[in-house]
């Protein structure tokens, strides 16, 4: 999970088809009072229905918005529910031009923004058949007042909801790429009445992340044995670096309140067996739930106050943390099994290859507490405080400046949230170089240029390729025309020869 300035984020957590993990994160507070939004939504035609800051509207908790950027485009009404696959794309409103051949009205002209009714399937599966048939966003419209509306809604159900809908994901949407939004009745409405009587609607669906500052603070919760976060902790030091001292990076290990789920007894032992560590205070599921062998969560615990500690050592004060970001690549190449995952000499040579101090380490893990014995832990308190706080239920998920971030937990989703998140004109270089690369943000970031998009070619390699072609052909032609023109001057000399006897004989003969 990434969270920014100490604000976090729930997330959903559902696996992609090739095991990489789609994050569908929102703050708590939001969901419960839709107070706050990172979007906005505004109608820019036909002008009657422009409105003062924009549109009320809720975020799909599913589906990567285009973090600092907007999708401004023409709006139809789908007029079906949208939740087949074969979507029939020559219905709907606006009405367009006749196909001659088919006899129904042609497709929805890309790019659109498609307008579908509530109800019926899921959220997701509405978006997703949309997604299918071609539309950058997706607006769905309530078909329910809410209570909270009064008289300024009028629904046809004959009854009010008194509860916003929330956009969730329903465990499958990892597929579903493009952003939606949720308009309310009264709101929507007057938009599909316009719609329906065949007149254009362009809608903008805009994604601002919060900049308060210079400064970009964000935060990765995870644990040792989180396997959807690996590559992109492999990957992100080289971000971290580049970014410097303009981003403020926080890990947190998750880890759970032992007494609170049941795990210390009234005599202070441990009843969680080897989930917990300080007589039951500090636990962690088992990765492989096995409890009579294989990594315990004993063993997670330890190795979270462990990165904890390389963190504030190392870490905590630039708010980069090359060592921590080493450490944890090198626990992973070098102990992250079973058989070394405890093992304190495989530890030591980690953190040797990457330049920590195990005997520092070491000193902080006792001295916030350490792992034995009914004692509290300074350490993982401040951790389970922060989780408590953020509300951290399933991982990993990511914010940035206060602002959920959706998809994937890859290198370029975040590095681009997080170079969204600058002030203006205060970004650094390398988000300036990278960020709106398009092809390989990584790279991009290790090579400190864009790297040429795959097949595509250079201007100068271009322009000296096409040069040499002509140079090649040239030269062809040149000797083909001259080795024609050799050719030729023999067949006349052998014309010619062939009539010079006779006309010396003609010559003789006349006397000449």
């Amino acid at each position: 999970i990434i969270v920014v300035k100490g604000h976090f984020v729930c997330c959903k957590m559902t696996f992609l088809k090739h095991g990489s993990v789609a994050l569908i994160v929102a703050s708590l507070a939001d969901i419960a009072t839709g107070a706050v939004v990172s979007s906005k939504l505004q109608v820019h035609i036909p002008k009657e229905l422009i409105k003062d800051g924009g549109y009320d509207h809720r975020e799909a908790l599913f589906g990567v918005p285009p973090y600092g950027g907007s999708i401004q485009q023409n709006v139809y009404y789908a007029d079906q529910e949208l939740c087949e696959g074969d979507v029939d794309t020559s219905l709907g409103f606006p009405k367009r031009d006749v196909d001659k051949e088919s006899g129904k009205m042609k497709p929805w002209p890309s790019p659109f923004i498609l307008m579908v009714d509530r109800g019926g399937c899921s959220f997701v599966k509405k978006v997703r058949n949309a997604q299918r048939a071609g539309a950058a966003g997706v607006i769905i419209a309530d078909t329910t007042c809410l209570c909270s509306a009064g008289d300024k809604c009028q629904s046809d159900a004959g009854y009010c909801e008194a509860q916003e809908p929330i956009m969730a994901d329903d465990g499958s949407g990892s597929d579903v790429t493009i952003p939606s939004f949720l308009m309310f009745k009264q709101d929507v409405d007057p938009i599909r009445d316009v719609l329906k009587s065949n007149k254009p609607v362009r809608l903008e669906m805009g994604w601002a992340l919060p900049n308060p500052d210079n400064r970009v603070e964000y935060e990765l919760w995870s644990t040792p044995t989180d396997l959807i976060s690996r590559e992109f902790q492999r990957q992100f030091k080289e971000a971290a670096v580049a970014l410097g001292s303009h981003a403020q990076f926080t890990p947190h290990m998750y880890v759970y309140d032992g007494i609170k789920s049941g795990c210390q007894g009234f005599d202070g032992e441990s009843l969680c067996y080897n989930l917990c560590t300080n007589n039951g205070r500090y636990c962690a599921t088992d990765p492989d739930n096995d409890l009579d062998k294989g990594i315990s969560g004993q063993d997670v615990v330890m190795e979270s106050l462990r990165r904890e500690c390389v963190w504030k050592i190392y870490g905590e004060p630039n708010g980069v943390g090359t060592e921590w970001w080493d450490y944890v690549t090198e626990f992973m190449y070098r102990c992250d099994n079973e058989k070394f995952f405890s093992n304190e000499d495989c530890v030591k040579d980690a953190m040797s290859h990457s330049g920590v101090d195990f005997h520092k380490v070491d000193s902080c893990m006792s001295d916030s507490g350490g792992l034995d014995g009914d004692v509290e832990n300074t350490i993982l308190e401040s951790q389970l405080a922060a989780k408590e706080a953020s509300g951290v239920i399933i991982l990993p998920a990511a914010s940035v400046n206060n602002a959920a971030l959706r998809g994937a937990l890859e290198f370029a989703t975040v590095f681009k949230a997080i170079c969204a998140g600058f002030m203006k004109g205060s970004a650094p270089d390398v988000c300036t170089k990278c960020a709106t690369c398009g092809i390989d943000e990584y790279q991009c970031v290790v090579d400190g240029k864009c790297p040429n998009a795959q097949g595509s070619v250079s201007v100068p390699v271009f322009v000296s390729a096409l040069g040499g072609v002509v140079l090649f052909f040239g030269c062809v032609g040149l000797i083909q025309w001259q080795r024609s023109q050799r050719q030729m001057r023999e067949q006349v000399r052998g014309i010619v020869a062939e009539y010079m006897p006779l006309d010396k004989q003609m010559a003789e003969s006349a006397g000449i």
